[in-house]
């Protein structure tokens, strides 16, 4: 038998991804290890490796395919000793789509039986087999199709052997409901039943607002920014954000800056470096306000993590500085430098940029003067930071010029209270205006 290749999992919330491109073709001998295809997620674009040996028999998902479900096959591998006949054997892949044209298909099916009240609508206690055989599903896809009142009899699986995973249950939930037609003992007899009635209704309202009259460069979503637009549909329409704002003094930062960049040329260190460091070392100073939106809890992080921003060409993504408040201005330099090209590569991997309970944007490379962030969930808070400029200033009742940067702390609520965030910026304050502490 044939050995399947199946699309991987390459995150905790992956559900699926584009085969962007193949290594291999078709008859080509593989051994474990051999890469075998480029698989680009919302994230990264990561290599996928054969863990088995043999001869690449079949390829059943083209490059270039987008939305290929999790543990769906995308190759098939002829063992050793095994002839190309054996691929005849293999069960076929499912189509990338299938499961909401299956659907659909299945609410189009004649009635049979006397129509049901349209008041009480028909839930199956049980999914029943087809005459053919067992249907293979989950017990997680079966759990969430008899709480969803759908027959598995009427889904297609799309993962190994025809299974029917939980994906599969979503897209048939999510798919238009069908108009089912009247029994012919409920019409009178003068009347009879249009055919079209059974078919599923097209939406009336269009799934994205109309354009206003003109020219338009159509763009398609790449699958980064699909993520960043249900993310952040999803954090301002569940996380109760406040903003509380503070003003900087970063005279003394930019002094030891240009004093440490002049001692040695193995490093040359940012602003951004300082600020780094002084969020890691304000959460450990403040831990409470180090954590994260638990659902019925609230989780507190043990390790000071902060991930950064960086801004991608068809988005963003945030790397993570593990134990930001340990490490020397120097090693955080040299992290955030690496962390950033592969970023901008697409080739972090998923524990470079996941975790931590707290975030930080820095957006004073642009002229940016002051912004208010928005929360990666389930992380806590996100500090906004603007850029240092030269303003007048009352220091001991007389005039004077500093240089200041605006700080906008973001606060999800049901984890961290008022009083909580201005202790934490206060303590982010006093690191910035006497950076020498941050050398201790």
């Amino acid at each position: 038998m044939p050995i399947e290749v199946l699309m991987p999992a390459l995150s905790p919330t992956m559900t699926e991804g584009k085969l962007a491109k193949w290594h291999v073709r078709e008859g080509d001998a593989v051994t474990a290890g051999t890469v075998l295809a480029e698989i680009e997620t919302d994230k990264a674009t990561m290599e996928v490796e054969a863990i088995d040996e043999g001869t690449l028999g079949r390829i059943l998902v083209a490059e270039g395919t987008e939305g290929v479900a999790v543990n769906r096959p995308i190759a098939l591998i002829l063992a050793e000793g095994e002839a190309a006949g054996a691929l005849d054997a293999a069960p076929p892949a499912a189509p990338v789509a299938q499961a909401v044209p299956a659907a659909a298909a299945a609410s189009a099916a004649p009635v049979t039986a006397p129509a049901a009240p349209a008041a009480a609508p028909v839930v199956p206690v049980a999914p029943v087999a087809p005459a053919a055989g067992r249907i293979f599903a989950s017990p997680l896809a079966r759990r969430l199709a008899q709480t969803a009142g759908i027959a598995l009899s009427g889904i297609a699986g799309s993962g190994p052997h025809g299974r029917i995973v939980k994906a599969d249950v979503a897209a048939a939930v999510a798919a238009p409901p069908a108009v089912a037609a009247p029994s012919p003992a409920a019409l009178p007899s003068a009347v009879a039943a249009p055919p079209a009635v059974a078919a599923p209704l097209a939406p009336v309202a269009p799934v994205a607002p109309l354009a206003p009259p003109g020219e338009f460069i159509e763009i398609p979503l790449s699958s980064m920014r699909k993520t960043i637009a249900r993310r952040l549909v999803e954090a301002k329409q569940t996380i109760p954000h406040f903003y509380l704002t503070i003003e900087v003094k970063l005279d003394a930062v930019l002094t030891l800056r240009g004093q440490l960049n002049a001692r040695s040329d193995a490093y040359k260190l940012s602003v951004n470096d300082f600020v780094v460091r002084a969020c890691g070392m304000a959460l450990a100073r403040v831990p409470e306000a180090n954590a994260l939106w638990g659902g019925d809890r609230i989780l507190q992080a043990k390790s000071r993590d902060v991930a950064v921003a960086v801004a991608l060409d068809d988005g963003l993504i945030t790397p993570v500085v593990r134990q930001a408040d340990i490490k020397g201005l120097a090693a955080i330099s040299a992290e955030m430098k690496e962390l950033a090209g592969r970023a901008k590569a697409g080739k972090l991997k998923p524990e470079e940029y996941q975790g931590g309970a707290f975030s930080l944007s820095n957006l004073g490379m642009y002229g940016i003067k002051e912004f208010a962030a928005v929360i990666n969930p389930p992380q806590g808070s996100i500090l906004a930071v603007g850029m240092g400029e030269a303003r007048p200033v009352v220091e001991k009742g007389a005039l004077a010029v500093a240089t200041m940067m605006s700080c906008t702390l973001s606060c999800d609520h049901r984890v961290i209270d008022g009083a909580l965030g201005a202790r934490w910026l206060a303590a982010f304050k006093g690191l910035i205006e006497e950076p020498l502490t941050m050398l201790l």
